[in-house]
């Protein structure tokens, strides 16, 4: 893969703040259930042969798991993101991470722990969109 003008460690991580990894290292050991859980049916390539990574940093945030390949973040929602406060700001984090090309799907614990098999079909669904979004028209 040629790199052009960026390191792929920038391409990695958009340039992430030096803090920014201790504090993703430390998110990785704390990971809440549903966190854990979802990690299970992604990690090792597992899901559609897609490389994940926990709790990584892209930028100014972590993602709870990213694919670089398909530039995807999913993120796992408890209770603090029903707040007005915490919600404005995750939608100000989606936009900020869509001038980069990266998408957030977002998806709350209880489905996490009740719905697996439609979580996964989402993302897969989402994938997919996104696969015919930047396909070339015949």
């Amino acid at each position: 893969m040629v790199y052009i003008g960026k390191s792929r460690e920038y391409l990695l991580h958009l340039n992430a703040a030096e803090g920014i990894f201790e504090k993703a290292r430390v998110l990785r050991y704390s990971m809440t259930e549903a966190e854990k859980i979802l990690w299970n049916e992604l990690k090792n390539r597992k899901f559609k042969g897609l490389k994940f990574r926990r709790q990584h940093p892209v930028h100014r945030y972590i993602g709870d798991f990213y694919c670089h390949e398909k530039r995807l973040i999913i993120e796992v929602d408890g209770g603090i993101h029903d707040q007005a406060e915490t919600n404005e700001q995750d939608l100000n984090r989606t936009a900020e991470l869509g001038r980069f090309g990266i998408s957030v799907i977002r998806f709350r614990n209880e489905q996490v722990f009740n719905q697996l098999d439609q979580v996964l079909h989402e993302i897969s669904k989402h994938i997919e969109s996104m696969a015919s979004r930047n396909s070339p028209s015949p």
